[in-house]
């Protein structure tokens, strides 16, 4: 009985943590829900991002949306982007984000005309 007890926790304890942080390049890219939010960025192009969404029973929704989107931040940061926003909804723990440049390279952030 105890071990069962020890296996439960300790599977609690792994899936209430995230499996994907977010990279100190890509803690500088923002996740937006909108195209209109980036009308005046500039396309720089997709990213795909997937992790695993099944493990014996369905992973918790949220989660796995915010795995996908630090995937896409770490990966958006590596194409110069600073913006990213989902194109597709998520299936089978992959999802579709288009990368956007919305602000000037270097210290201040101000729109990019």
């Amino acid at each position: 009985m105890r071990n069962i007890a020890v296996v439960v926790c300790c599977c609690l304890m792994l899936f209430s943590c995230a499996w994907v942080k977010v990279s100190p390049l890509g803690e500088g890219v923002r996740l937006v829900q909108s195209t209109r939010a980036v009308q005046s960025c500039k396309r720089l192009g997709n990213v795909n991002a997937k992790v695993v969404s099944k493990v014996v029973f369905d992973r918790d929704a949220e989660k796995v949306a915010a795995e996908l989107a630090n995937l896409a931040r770490n990966e958006a940061a590596l194409l110069g982007g600073d913006t990213i926003v989902p194109i597709t909804e998520i299936h089978d723990g992959r999802r579709r984000f288009g990368v956007y440049q919305c602000f000037k390279s270097g210290a201040d952030r101000a729109p990019a005309p």
